[in-house]
């Protein structure tokens, strides 16, 4: 803002010193005409001049214009303010003297000022341009573009990237090619840059112009079809890089668009649609309210957190046993959000008493209980502690959130939870069916969400795919069959809270995540997108079904299983109701049971409580037949 109103400054100066100028010139070439005695008209249109063609640029703001951006239309209203500035001057003169300066002084004044003027404005623009090439010598080489380009894309946002990246002194590259997949546009011209195809043409472009780099211009590309176009760039080996989107680039102001051009992620190739959520609606319930997150140093947990801040909170708790992720949270909300109510608190969901003063103290009006363990492998080596965190920890919180009148309890759930096949899963099944029974008696409102995988979430296969790439490989996938459903953290956030929105008690909520994805092909994509060839480069492993996983995670997305809900991508599991004085009978002796370590009797009581849970991979399995032969005895 403050580099704004200087140009302002510099530029009515220049203005004045322009029109002063060529005023002065023109007089002195041409001769001003004869007045009455006593007048002298040189000096009345020296200071005259000036004012009126400031004034004329102002209303017809020609200094309101970003001139880094600037385009003819901008040059002709500067010559229609100069016209209109020039139109007063004879009409002043002709007032004051009853003569004005002759038609060939009026054009020598006319030219002479644009000319000075457009020569000021082409040197203020390249100045911006060389400041804002400085600024960006700061980001790292990966941010800047070299060698052979090819862009995706000929209409506009194609057309303002190239101009901008051609005035960026920082990146040194070459603009050889562009794809559209608009037949009218084969073999056509935008900027100097040839069409050489559509997208059936990548390849084959990519090799004849030795591309380097790949430059997705299509802001408004919906996502599967650019996963489509992504999917066969990445096959070139080229780096890729996308545009922002049309709602950054609406927002990027003087910082310009290149900017923001960054790496293609892996989301982009997954090619599902964005999920639209009422933002409204989410505001209004959250705005005004204290809020609790447990777990909210997690992935999930942190995500909610900064979600919830924007939307103006009374009060904002975050309660995690982990101090270095709650701290890490905690000094982000407070850099972006000074004012926001910010309360951080260490400990565990475990511990009745540190959860009975969190609630007394603050009086939560929300909670959204994201604490849990959450890993399958670990949890079938260590059942009682997942039985302990997931299973007693949700119960806990939900008896402070009965007691304290919270508004809404919403648990976040997993689709590990739809017919288990692991500790973890059934844990978290069991977690549904307590806050289901806890319903029935009390005042707040229980609902669960049940989502499956988010991307880069931690322990998700993303980073470790990432880790084993930057080493080189190889990259180890469980199973060349093995698949998931994906959404990305802050959709998977912004989901769970319009869902506790909807949600009216005793409800489980799941989403419609889109199409599976094979983890092998993901684990393919992300070789390729690192720009290394699969089994040539970068070998991928299978290495065997883990302990309770599956090949195939369930969600209960279909209309069979599920009820409709306002969204269309939300809906309402139908799924066996639990009755609460049976929930605490099962809880308490599942709870003797963790105490004295007897983990055959907890699985099995498990089994019993949740009776869709059937191990695979597992040593649990052993008690899977046992129970089926004394249902057949």
């Amino acid at each position: 803002m403050k580099n704004r109103y200087l140009v302002f400054i510099a530029s009515v100066l220049f203005d004045f010193f322009a029109a002063a100028v060529s005023i002065f010139i023109s007089f002195k070439l041409i001769g001003a005409p004869e007045v009455p005695k006593g007048g002298n008209i040189f000096v009345f249109s020296l200071l005259i001049w000036p004012t009126l063609m400031v004034l004329s640029f102002y209303i017809f703001k020609t200094y309101s214009v970003l001139w880094r951006f600037s385009r003819i239309s901008d040059l002709l209203r500067l010559f229609v303010g100069m016209v209109v500035a020039l139109g007063a001057l004879f009409i002043c003169q002709m007032a004051v003297y009853g003569k004005a300066i002759s038609a060939p002084a009026m054009l020598l004044t006319f030219f002479l000022a644009f000319f000075l003027t457009v020569v000021f404005r082409l040197c203020m623009k390249d100045i911006i341009l060389r400041v804002s090439s400085r600024e960006a010598d700061d980001k790292t080489s990966a941010d800047k573009l070299k060698g052979n380009i090819m862009i995706i894309g000929a209409g506009c946002a194609a057309s303002m990237i190239i101009n901008e990246l051609r005035d960026n002194k920082v990146n040194n590259c070459k603009f050889k090619c562009a794809i559209d997949d608009d037949p009218a546009k084969k073999n056509t011209y935008i900027l100097g840059i040839r069409v050489y195809g559509d997208r059936n043409s990548i390849i084959e472009a990519a090799e004849k112009f030795q591309i380097d780099t790949i430059l997705f211009a299509i802001p408004s590309c919906d996502n599967k079809e650019k996963g489509e176009i992504l999917n066969i760039c990445k096959e070139t080996g080229c780096e890729l890089k996308i545009v922002p989107s049309i709602y950054q680039m609406m927002n990027s102001g003087e910082k310009g668009i290149s900017k923001k051009i960054r790496k293609v992620k892996i989301e982009d190739l997954l090619g599902r649609e964005p999920i639209s959520l009422d933002i409204n609606r989410i505001i209004d319930y959250v705005a005004g309210r204290t809020v609790l997150v447990t777990g909210g140093g997690g992935t999930i947990g942190s995500e909610l957190c900064r979600q919830i801040a924007e939307h103006d909170p009374k009060r904002l708790v975050i309660f995690d046993i982990y101090e270095n992720n709650a701290y890490d949270i905690q000094n982000e909300l407070r850099r972006k959000y000074p004012e926001l109510d910010l309360v951080t608190l260490i400990g565990s969901v475990r511990d009745s008493k540190r959860l009975e003063s969190v609630f007394k103290t603050y009086r939560p009006d929300i909670v959204y209980h994201a604490a849990a363990h959450k890993h399958v492998p670990l949890m079938e080596d260590s059942p009682n502690e997942a039985i302990k965190n997931n299973v007693f920890g949700t119960l806990k919180t939900a008896q402070c959130a009965d007691k304290y009148s919270a508004k809404k309890f919403v648990l976040i759930s997993t689709d590990k939870a739809v017919n288990p096949t692991n500790i973890m899963g059934a844990s978290k099944r069991m977690c549904e069916m307590i806050i289901q029974s806890y319903n029935k008696r009390s005042e707040t409102e229980f609902v669960a969400v049940r989502f499956g995988n988010v991307l880069g979430s931690n322990g998700s296969v993303i980073p470790l795919f990432k880790k084993q790439i930057a080493e080189g490989g190889p990259v180890t996938v469980t199973h060349p069959e093995i698949r998931r459903y994906f959404m990305t953290i802050p959709e998977a956030c912004r989901l769970v809270m319009e869902a506790a929105t909807i949600g009216r008690g005793n409800t489980i909520f799941v989403f419609d995540m889109g199409e599976c994805v094979k983890i092998a092909e993901l684990a393919r994509r992300m070789i390729a997108l690192a720009g290394f060839r699969v089994d040539q480069d970068i070998r991928i492993v299978y290495t065997g079904l883990r302990p309770g996983e599956k090949l195939y995670e369930e969600v209960l997305s279909n209309t069979e299983n599920t009820l409709p809900t306002a969204h269309e991508k939300i809906r309402i599991a139908k799924v066996r109701e639990y009755d609460y004085e049976e929930a605490c009978r099962d809880v308490e002796e599942l709870e003797r049971l963790a105490r004295e370590f007897d983990i055959p009797n907890v699985v099995r009581l498990m089994k019993r409580i949740v009776p869709e849970y059937h191990s695979q991979n597992s040593r649990f399995e052993v008690y899977d037949r046992e129970l089926e032969e004394e249902r057949t005895a």
